[in-house]
Formats: C-alpha cells, sequence, structure tokens
C-alpha cells in the first residue's frame, strides 16, 4: 500500500511550535517518570536523566537533579523488562512505581507514568501498563487511571498508525502491516494484527472486547486539542485508546490534547513508542551529535586506540549492518560469541579467552563482538528468554572484563536487551545522562556519571532501526582509526 493513498482525505497536519508545550508541561511541576523496558526509547530525546536503579535513593538524585539551571521534566528508568518473564516484569514495574511515589511526595512533586515499548508491538502488554494502573490506584484511589493510550508510532523508524492499523515503511512509499513483517513472528511477543483494536483483545485474551477500544483518528488528532481532550474524557476505568500518528506534527498535537485534558480531571497513561517523550514535553529535535561534542574535555580519546562494538541483536536489519560494517572497517577485529559454546558447561575458560584476546586487539584499534548469527531459541516463550538471559550473561562479562582490563575509547552496544544489559551490568552505569542522538531520531548516546564508564561514550542502538549502513556510519564518527 502506498503511504500516500492511506493518507487521502485526511485533514492536513497543523504546525505546533514544541516551545509552548514546553512551557505548559513546566508550568505544571509534574516530572513525567518513564518506564523504558529497554534502553533504546531514548533515541528520541536529549538532555534527561536514565536511571538503570531504582531505589528511592536513586529517584532523589534525579528529581533533585538540574540540567541547564532546570529540573528536568522526565526521567527514564531502564527497567529491562522485555527480557523478563511476565511474574517479575509486574514486580518490577511495581517497585518502580512505588519508588518514584515515595520519592516524589518527600520532594512534593507530582507526577505521572509512562510505559515506554516497541514500536513494533513486542514487549509486555497489557501487563505493564495494568500493573502501573494497579499501583498508582492502591497508593492513592484519586489517581485511578481513566484511559490507557497506546501511541507505538516512530516516524524516523518507519511506523506509523492510520484508522488505528499500525504499519511499518518498506521504501518508496510503500507501507506494511506491521503484523506481515518478522517482528510479529517473535518467539516471546509475537502477534496475529497490528490492528490496534484487535491486537488489545488479542493481547487481553478478550479481557478488553476490541469494540470497546477508543480510535482517537487521524481527523480527531489534526482537529485540535478540544477534540482530543473531549474523546479522552469519555473514557473511564483504565479504559484503553489508541492514537493515529504519522508526523511529529501529529504528535505535538497529541500533546496538546493530553495537557488539556490533564488539566480537566482526565487521568490518562500511555504506553507508547520512542518519539512520543519528546513530543510530550515539548522538547526540540536534536541534531545528530558531532565528534566535536562527543569527545570534547572527557579524555576518551586518551584511553586506547580502539572502541568496543557489541551486537547482540538478531533481526535482519542488525545482521545486514553488521555485515556493512565489517565489509568495509578494514582496521576493527571482529570477534564471534559462539552461543552454543556459551550455552555450554565450559563457557568460563571460553569467555575468559576472548576477553584477554579483545584486550590486545583493543591497543591498536576498534573491536567488534557479536554473538553468532544462527538464532538458538524454542517454541517455549520462557526457554526463549531463559537463553536470551544466558547470552547477555555472557556478552555482560566480556564487556565488563574488558572495561576494567582495557577501557575503550567508546562502547555501541546493537539490540535492546543487549544495549540494556551492558550499560547496567557490562559498564556498571546507575545513574547516566542522555545526551542526544548519533543519527536524526534514533540511536542515543549516554554519558555516565558515575562508576567505572565515566567519560566514555555510550551508544544505545536499537536492532529494528536505520538503514544497512547506520551502524557503519555511527562507528565512523567514534573511531580513531576508521
Amino acid at each position: 500500500m502506498l503511504e500516500s493513498d492511506l493518507l487521502a482525505g485526511y485533514l492536513p497536519e497543523r504546525d505546533i511550535a514544541p516551545a509552548q508545550i514546553a512551557a505548559a508541561a513546566r508550568a505544571t511541576g509534574r516530572v513525567l517518570v518513564v518506564l523504558d523496558d529497554d534502553p533504546t526509547g531514548t533515541q528520541s530525546v536529549s538532555n534527561l536523566p536514565v536511571l538503570t536503579a531504582w531505589e528511592v535513593d536513586d529517584f532523589r538524585w534525579a528529581f533533585g537533579l538540574e540540567l541547564d539551571g532546570e529540573r528536568p521534566l522526565a526521567v527514564y528508568v531502564l527497567t529491562n523488562t522485555r527480557s523478563l518473564d511476565a511474574a517479575d516484569a509486574a514486580i518490577r514495574n511495581e517497585q518502580v512505581a512505588r519508588a518514584a511515589l515515595q520519592a516524589a511526595s518527600e520532594a512534593g512533586i507530582p507526577v505521572s507514568f509512562v510505559s515506554r515499548s516497541d514500536s513494533t508491538l513486542r514487549g509486555h502488554f497489557p501487563l505493564e501498563t495494568d500493573t502501573l494502573a494497579a499501583t498508582v490506584a492502591a497508593v492513592d484511589p484519586n489517581e485511578a487511571v481513566d484511559a490507557v493510550l497506546m501511541v507505538p508510532a516512530f516516524g524516523e523508524a518507519g511506523r506509523i498508525t492510520v484508522a488505528g492499523e499500525h504499519y511499518m515503511r518498506s521504501g518508496k512509499g510503500e507501507l506494511a502491516k506491521v503484523s506481515d513483517t518478522e517482528f510479529a513472528k517473535d518467539a516471546t511477543f509475537g502477534f496475529s494484527t497490528s490492528y490496534l483494536p484487535d491486537y488489545v483483545a488479542e493481547k487481553t485474551g478478550g479481557r478488553k472486547a476490541a469494540e470497546d477500544v477508543m480510535v482517537l483518528d487521524l481527523d480527531t488528532i489534526r482537529a485540535g486539542a478540544s477534540s482530543i481532550a473531549g474523546k479522552l474524557a469519555q473514557a473511564s476505568n483504565a479504559q484503553v485508546a489508541t492514537a493515529d500518528i504519522v508526523t511529529e506534527n501529529d504528535l505535538l498535537a497529541l500533546a496538546e490534547g493530553l495537557q488539556l485534558a490533564e488539566a480537566a480531571g482526565t487521568r490518562v497513561l500511555c504506553r507508547v513508542g520512542p518519539p512520543f517523550m519528546r513530543a510530550r514535553i515539548g522538547q526540540e529535535k536534536r541534531e545528530p551529535l558531532t565528534a566535536e561534542e562527543i569527545f570534547a574535555d572527557n579524555g576518551a580519546g586518551q584511553r586506547t586506540a580502539g572502541g568496543l562494538i557489541v551486537v547482540g541483536s538478531h533481526v535482519g536489519v542488525t545482521t545486514r549492518q553488521l555485515a556493512d560494517l565489517t565489509a568495509v572497517h578494514s582496521n576493527a577485529t571482529v570477534f564471534e560469541l559462539d552461543v552454543p559454546t556459551i550455552l555450554a558447561e565450559e563457557s568460563e575458560a571460553y569467555i575468559s579467552s576472548k576477553v584477554a584476546q579483545i584486550g590486545q586487539a583493543l591497543a591498536t584499534g576498534d573491536v567488534i563482538v557479536h554473538t553468532s548469527r544462527t538464532l538458538v531459541k524454542t517454541e517455549d516463550a520462557a526457554q526463549s528468554l531463559d537463553i536470551a538471559r544466558r547470552v547477555s550473561a555472557a556478552v555482560v562479562a566480556v564487556v565488563n572484563r574488558t572495561l576494567h582490563a582495557n577501557p575503550p575509547r567508546f562502547v555501541i552496544a546493537k539490540g535492546g536487551i543487549t544495549s540494556s544489559d551492558v550499560a547496567a551490568f557490562g559498564l556498571e552505569m546507575r545513574h547516566a545522562i542522555v545526551r542526544g542522538p548519533m543519527l536524526p531520531g534514533i540511536v542515543s548516546l549516554w554519558e555516565s556519571v558515575d562508576g567505572p564508564a565515566a567519560g566514555i561514550p555510550y551508544i544505545v542502538f536499537a536492532g529494528n532501526v536505520g538503514d544497512d549502513s547506520s551502524l557503519t556510519a555511527v562507528t565512523r564518527k567514534l573511531s580513531a582509526t576508521f
């Protein structure tokens, strides 16, 4: 289907200034706590704090932080729940919400929660929004959620929603339903439909019927804030709603409508893709970071000659990006981590050997470490998750031992679970600042503010974004030997 045909007949988008939304957001004094089920949700924002731990003290740090002289309008919490089973994911969501609510109460700061997940519909839905809604209501019944709003669109990565159907751009203006892509066949979070009302019915086992899902269609989004707020005012008891989104102005229009709805007393919990938060708090799109900005005054260039590129994702675009990088980066040394060996009993000796070799190679150039490309999985979702966790633990061990023995010039982690575990455990980050994107609207750079990785640029690169040369472009910007 051609995108131009799909959009024919809808109202035109309205030009909206992000600064107006930012001013209104700041006037409320409210901080949005974004529970990010993998770290790639930060790729559309800049200059915001990120937590990889969620004790009350961690939120005290985030709520007390000032960036550019002001308290940030949002804080990201890296929950990594996409790597957990349902029971553990529920526990983690409740832990985060309760800690944030306690710290916010102490500081006298109103907070709201956002559940950030995958723009290709993978993740623990409705479990995470159900858990957050229940936790908020248990702490304060007056804040019980009226609407759960799904906004998976991610324009820069080619994901849009029209008439309740979620699409992926496949090139030359053509669109494919996300349910017709490889993402719908995910071993753990697969689905059969990308028509969002039917998706909700499928994922809730019929507990929420498709006909009960409210669709904020593109005309509603583009008609103005009052049209959005008016529809959301009709929601109650955590009714699920979906929003059609095609452009950045559509996201900004939705942000205006949400502000008006909340001012009128409607309590909305959002389940979103990455760019939602940029519009929600009125951030301008940041230009991609330059090498000069990245390495200014951080000393990373004096550590070693080489950077460390870690690739764990198995989606098709990642495998193509890895092939492109290894083909053109002749100065890089490539190490494959064989997954069957990692899963075997002799994995410790295998990992130690790889770490020693990687350390030697970093002295002269960049190192690319990737897991073997044949995906090891089973038909059982829990077993597939367990395999993913064991492989990720091996990758983390390689990164952590390398960090302490031979700190690299930079680290790139490719894949959601991979980049989460590398941040929290491989690089021992606890508090970080997302500085901005490496490519337009995608691929974020974090700067750890504590721990052994402080000063080392860390690139969070989702498995399912970019074209075939994007990993090469990011590496070239960071490398001293490319």
